[in-house]
């Protein structure tokens, strides 16, 4: 049975770490804040979950909290035994992910990086995607657990591949999201019915995962977090970052990177992403001003 110590109980954490110990993984988990709804083995610190576990999964908000994580002086690399393998499946820079896989090397751990996509349901269903850096070995060896928490497991380069991947995946949800909230928007102006409206483009060319999951939601200005502006905020600046880095221009992601960080600028960071709905409502005389008054 392997032993696999599991760091980052969020929103996305914590259904991934229950889904691998109803599979009969032996998971020990850790959670810098009390995390209540995890039935497995807690650990008291980074360290005392990492020892003598076989994979360590990392799951954090950000670039930062993984290296720090990962790299401090009592972190996961000064804990882990030599031949352990590392998982790192939050969503962070490339650069940040490469780096890591070097460090990794130097104290003989391998180490992935694997961001998924999905959301929260996808987390809970076990239907995440999940693309995946790091060497073929490696890979090959993490894949019965990988497929333990998500349902497409894709192998997509060298290290930092899967991070770049995920960067792209989160450029075209956002810009999805920002065009379902126009054409929200700009039927409701017209005084369309929503709800038939939607089915129908859902069933045609215009067909996408957002109408299936958001635009119910959006509709109903219900906007419990799945995944947060904040979190899609970071991502976009990741996205920004490293389309500059490779000389890329995205003119229509810097544009729903800056409609991102809009909403965040008016105090909407906890609200799930789909209230980017908001901002076209704000910008078109429409709703209660785009503010957090309208949840």
């Amino acid at each position: 049975m392997t032993r696999i110590a599991f760091i980052g109980l969020g929103i996305m954490g914590l259904p991934m770490a229950t889904n691998l110990l109803a599979a009969g993984y032996d998971v020990r988990a850790y959670n810098r804040s009390p995390r209540p709804g995890y039935e497995g083995e807690l650990a008291s610190s980074v360290a005392e979950a990492v020892q003598d576990a076989e994979v360590i999964i990392t799951m954090l908000p950000d670039s930062p909290d993984v290296s720090s994580v990962v790299l401090g002086s009592d972190g996961v690399l000064a804990s882990a035994a030599p031949g352990a393998l590392l998982i790192d499946m939050s969503s962070i820079s490339p650069a940040t992910a490469r780096s890591i896989a070097a460090a990794g090397a130097d104290v003989g751990v391998g180490v992935l990086d694997a961001p998924v996509s999905g959301g929260e349901q996808g987390a809970i269903e076990a239907t995440l995607s999940i693309m995946v850096g790091g060497a073929a070995d490696d890979v090959a060896a993490a894949r019965p657990i990988l497929e333990t928490v998500g349902k497409t497991v894709v192998h997509v380069g060298p290290a930092g591949s899967g991070q770049t991947v995920k960067a792209a995946n989160q450029l075209i949800v956002a810009g999805t999201i920002e065009l379902v909230a126009e054409a929200l928007t700009f039927l409701d102006a017209h005084s369309v019915d929503l709800e038939p409206a939607v089915e129908v483009l859902a069933g045609g060319l215009a067909g996408n995962r957002i109408l299936d999951r958001k635009a119910a939601g959006m509709i109903a200005h219900e906007f419990a977090p799945g995944f947060r502006i904040d979190l899609h905020h970071k991502d976009l600046g990741i996205v920004t970052d490293s389309a500059r880095d490779a000389g890329v221009v995205i003119p229509l992601g810097a544009l729903v990177a800056q409609l991102m960080a809009s909403a965040r600028a008016r105090g909407l960071g906890d609200l799930d992403h789909s209230a980017l709905l908001l901002g076209v409502e704000a910008l078109s005389g429409r709703g209660q001003n785009g503010t957090a008054a309208t949840e």
